[in-house]
């Protein structure tokens, strides 16, 4: 954990007691903060009594008296409205943050110039999050991964010269965090996203480009218009701008050709790694990813071979496009975490022939939108809720059987995948639904395809078989 201790001695509020905030509150603590938490949900507020955190209701505070408000990252700052929490302070005139600013204070407090990365986006942050990790572990540099990806940030190790840490970064908490200086900072891509939350899109992107405005090094991916244009201004304003792009030339900075990462400088460009055979990082959206990951890395001083060493090994997101295991001819594919028909676009396009595991609780539009990925698909097998509305999607255009079940689907779609003896074939669970039909989110959906694939005969599990919840 990170004592908060730029707060020691104050009287600090802080409102959301869930997970990221109960770290919150605890780190405050342990810094020697005069700390009132509350939330708006009674077993929330009773959990952090248990643990030792001094809890009211907010209402009944003196505001005036605050040195700060803290907020939790799911609460509303801004829209629809802001949170009645929220209200007061800002009638109070107290400044309102997040765990990330908690997290940058003591940083620039103890350990100014430990390296810091911090990346955001729309699509593909955890991915990118995850390998930026996994390249700094695998050159021997001591890492700390956390925020966004499911470790709250206070809950890691106390900054120090030549610690790592490697940060991802929802709009949410980027608004929280006025301060925010990463050493180096990404922002791969922006599209209409969290907008229930950030009103209009500009609002959105405003927001996210200030994580890349107060970075030493901005890693900005140039493939949509409004990320070419914070890349443009920031730049202007005297940033150190490194643009990335997965299709096309960049002058300066990093680019994809096909698998091939190339890095361009003052006109010339040079091969500096081929993705091609690296199972965990097919497609152009992971091209995007890798070129993000090594431009951050080659700023913290991590050397071209040992960013090279670190892609190879990269073990893959857990259910993301993860291969889990290998029968023969035919490779099995972990993608639970695409609970719509957007999210499973980029693994029906990164492979050839595919017998598709999907079905859900489906979401507005369904599959539509992937029938142009059809041709991919050799035959659907699909589960939950979803089966008979997505079985009148595909129609004549793809084969299709109603498993209703993914143990079924898994037998079926294996024994299927096997006989066909084409090279290359992957059985993936892609379900462009979410999971609550069926199982209580996506990771336990995820874990469960896992586990019937190692139940099948004579298959090379490539990942750890977790016990079923």
């Amino acid at each position: 954990m990170i004592p908060v201790t730029s707060l020691a001695d104050k009287k600090v509020a802080l409102f959301g007691l869930g997970g990221s905030g109960l770290v919150t509150a605890k780190a405050l603590v342990a810094g020697g903060a005069d700390v009132i938490a509350f939330d708006d949900n009674p077993d929330s507020v009773a959990k952090a009594q248990s643990e030792g955190i001094p809890t009211a209701d907010l209402r009944t505070l003196e505001w005036s008296k605050l040195a700060v408000f803290v907020l939790a990252p799911g609460v509303p700052l801004t829209h629809p409205k802001p949170h009645w929490s929220v209200d007061l302070a800002k009638a109070a005139g107290v400044e309102v943050i997040g765990d990330i600013e908690l997290f940058v204070r003591e940083r620039r407090a103890y350990a100014p110039n430990c390296p810091f990365i911090a990346i955001t986006g729309t699509n593909g942050k955890s991915t990118t999050t995850a390998l930026i990790a996994h390249i700094l572990k695998s050159a021997g540099r001591d890492t700390q991964l956390g925020g966004n990806i499911g470790t709250a940030v206070l809950s890691l190790d106390s900054p120090k010269a030549e610690r790592f840490y490697v940060v991802e970064c929802s709009s949410y908490q980027i608004d929280l965090a006025p301060t925010l200086n990463p050493t180096a900072g990404i922002l791969l891509n922006l599209t209409p996203d969290h907008l229930d939350r950030h009103g209009t899109m500009q609002h959105y992107a405003d927001v996210k480009e200030r994580l890349v405005a107060g970075s030493d090094t901005a890693i900005v991916g140039v493939d949509d218009s409004f990320c070419t244009l914070i890349a443009d201004r920031i730049e202007r304003a005297g940033v150190n701008v490194t643009r990335i792009s997965k299709r096309n030339v960049v002058a300066d900075g990093l680019y994809a050709e096909g698998s091939r990462i190339m890095k361009a400088a003052g006109g010339t460009s040079s091969l500096l790694v081929d993705l091609d055979g690296i199972q965990t990082l097919r497609g152009s959206h992971n091209a995007q990813n890798a070129a993000a990951a090594i431009a951050a890395c080659l700023a913290v001083g991590i050397s071209e071979d040992e960013v090279r060493a670190g892609l190879i090994s990269f073990p893959g997101l857990k259910h993301r496009m993860q291969p889990v295991g290998q029968r023969g001819n035919v490779t099995f594919i972990n993608d639970s975490k695409a609970t719509n028909a957007d999210a499973s676009a980029p693994a029906l396009s990164s492979y050839d022939r595919i017998y598709w595991i999907a079905g859900g609780l489906p979401k507005a539009g369904g599959i539509t939108s992937l029938s142009p990925l059809f041709p991919h698909i050799a035959k659907a097998y699909l589960i939950g809720e979803a089966a008979a509305e997505f079985a009148a999607t595909l129609g004549e255009a793809v084969p299709y059987e109603i498993s209703g079940t993914l143990d079924k689907a898994v037998q079926h779609a294996a024994a299927d995948a096997l006989a066909d003896g084409a090279s290359g074939n992957v059985v993936m669970l892609s379900p462009a639904c979410a999971s609550f039909d069926q199982y209580k989110n996506f990771e336990i959906r995820g874990g469960s395809f896992v586990s019937h694939v190692a139940a099948l005969d004579g298959v090379t599990m490539l990942v750890e078989v977790q016990k079923e919840h």
